[in-house]
């Protein structure tokens, strides 16, 4: 936390940023003769799609910030993210099989997003998870950057097949799930998916606050964490299961979105210091203040062929973010608490 800022400011200014892009994305608009922006309130019906898309917006970005929060603390490294780390799109292999699956066995298109996406996802990201924390290691010791490295080509790996898979399918399905695998905030959001999400991201915040003592101990070091009574082997279980849980949820909503979960715990960082019992409920707060933000600023944002996808929005101000913090000196030495 910056010295001399009391927590009070800090949550008033992540509350206050919050509602802020809340009233952004219900008040503005483009006009589709002109594409100019117009700000103000809308018809009914559109502003019920607005609300519905702020309802799928703080959901997912909230359930993207805390699987970057968890990760970060799970792996003690400031670079872990969903999307970074690859579970995003091990999420969206997962979902993308389950709804090709019933193609090839029935020749029947099926909905990508929706009840059935959960689980499959929740299995392909935290099996990636799995996959990238063995690789990450070197000498029984995780390394920032190869652990980045592992995932990146994870990452590409499972967005391949999961190209490979759209390719497979008739040519009908195959719109919707590009449109979904670039990421969208949708507003007529599913029941299933939105509570999902929503009920992953209260048990997490709950369970996590109650741990945050132990999340403290936890990012100091294994050894001395046990030694003042925290056991490390159900804690790590929890945050696999959780991360890639949230990473599944977010995914089954929204499709996979990037760097929300890198710059959401970042921020509440900034702002709050390194402490989990304030980190988790901020956390939660950016990523729903990030997301929805985006999706308020990309409605002024059209090159002639629609709205600017959200997922290529939050790359394009993420990614640098990003390299700015894998080129600091403070995490190549390892400098940087989790």
């Amino acid at each position: 936390m910056i010295a001399g800022r009391p927590k009070a400011m800090a949550h008033f200014i992540l509350g206050a940023s919050l509602l802020a892009g809340i009233a952004a994305r219900l008040l503005i608009g483009r006009d589709p003769s002109s594409g100019t922006w117009m700000i103000g309130f809308p018809e009914p019906e559109i502003l019920a799609l607005r609300f519905g898309a702020v309802k799928s917006g703080a959901a997912a970005g909230a359930a993207l910030g805390l699987s970057g929060l968890l990760l970060q603390a799970l792996l003690r490294n400031p670079l872990a993210s969903p999307f970074i780390l690859g579970l995003s799109a091990g999420a969206g292999l997962g979902a993308t099989i389950a709804a090709w699956l019933p193609i090839t066995a029935a020749g029947a298109a099926a909905a990508i997003v929706g009840p059935d996406a959960l689980v499959p996802g929740t299995m392909g990201a935290v099996g990636v998870l799995f996959l990238v924390f063995l690789l990450g290691r070197r000498g029984g010791v995780l390394e920032p950057l190869t652990l980045v490295l592992a995932g990146t080509v994870v990452a590409s790996m499972c967005g391949a097949t999961t190209l490979l898979l759209q390719s497979m399918m008739p040519p009908t399905s195959r719109g919707e799930l590009w449109s979904w695998f670039m990421g969208q905030v949708p507003e007529l959001p599913r029941s299933i998916p939105w509570w999902g999400a929503s009920v992953m991201v209260l048990i997490v915040v709950v369970a996590a606050s109650w741990k945050a003592r132990d999340l403290d101990l936890a990012s100091a070091g294994d050894d001395e964490a046990e030694s003042l009574g925290v056991a490390i082997g159900p804690l790590r279980g929890g945050l696999f299961i959780g991360a890639g849980a949230l990473a599944a949820a977010s995914v089954a909503l929204c499709g996979p979105i990037a760097f929300v979960g890198f710059m959401a715990p970042h921020v509440a960082r900034a702002l709050l210091g390194g402490l989990h019992g304030a980190l988790v409920p901020a956390s939660a707060v950016a990523g729903a203040a990030i997301l929805i933000w985006s999706d308020a600023v990309r409605q002024g944002i059209d090159f002639g062929s629609g709205r600017l996808p959200i997922g290529v929005l939050t790359a394009l101000v993420g990614g640098p973010v990003f390299l700015t913090m894998l080129r600091s000196a403070r995490v190549r030495r390892g400098e940087w608490a989790c």
